[in-house]
């Protein structure tokens, strides 16, 4: 059932699959965050506008399976985008896998965090951010040194949570042809006759990386209670 000699002859394989899998969750949930920034602003902005379009994106993203918005941003857009094209007599866009993967991730996961992090804000003391525009800071400057890091203190569980989903997520870049760790993995178990074998490697890989995760994120957890006492307010 376990063959180590064969599952050692593609581990190269597996683990720049591995690193492939990192990347594009490094990279997405970045993206998704400053998408999820930006909703949770408009969402607060008083502007009803700003707010419906917010809510509509939020509501309608996480309606949809997360395949079905991947495989239409990477087949669908692309042939819409190509049908724009000859139609302008531009030659014909080619998204690659890697960009479509980032961007569906990036899209799906900024619905999550926008409302994570609208929750976030609500929950920072108002009083904080009023006495940071009394010291004459501009709405940006009280954002960044005086929302954002009170914020972080009520978000990072979501974004924990957010991250950790996101990661498994990464999967599904797998049906648009990028060598992940998951292809990999089921390349290497239908060419071997040892799917079992091979799953079970993709999956301790898996683990490995949230174990680093929820390491990483004791370690935040930690920074932004700085100053707080336990059991005690903080406002």
């Amino acid at each position: 059932m376990f063959d180590f000699e064969v599952i050692w002859q593609y581990m190269p394989r597996i683990l720049h699959g591995a690193l492939l899998t990192v990347e594009i969750g490094v990279l997405s949930v970045l993206c998704a965050i400053m998408i999820g920034l930006i909703g949770a602003l408009m969402r607060l902005s008083g502007s009803v506008v700003l707010a419906s379009i917010a809510g509509a994106y939020s509501t309608i993203v996480r309606a949809v399976p997360d395949l079905i918005w991947m495989l239409m941003v990477y087949y669908s857009a692309q042939l819409g985008l190509n049908a724009i094209t000859s139609a302008l007599g531009w030659s014909d866009v080619e998204i690659s896998p890697f960009a479509a993967g980032v961007f569906t991730l990036s899209f799906i996961f900024g619905a999550y965090f926008t409302e994570t992090f609208r929750a976030a804000i609500l929950a920072v003391p108002g009083g904080q951010i009023e006495a940071g525009y009394a010291y004459g800071l501009t709405p940006f400057q009280v954002l960044y040194s005086v929302t954002f890091p009170l914020m972080m203190r009520y978000a990072l569980p979501g974004v924990r949570n957010n991250w950790l989903v996101l990661t498994k997520s990464t999967a599904l870049v797998s049906i648009i042809g990028l060598d992940d760790m998951t292809r990999v993995a089921q390349q290497a178990g239908s060419a071997t006759q040892s799917s079992f074998a091979f799953n079970i490697v993709s999956a301790l890989l898996y683990l490995l990386i949230t174990y680093v995760s929820l390491k990483v994120f004791v370690f935040l957890e930690k920074r932004y209670q700085r100053g707080v006492l336990v059991g005690g307010s903080d406002e």
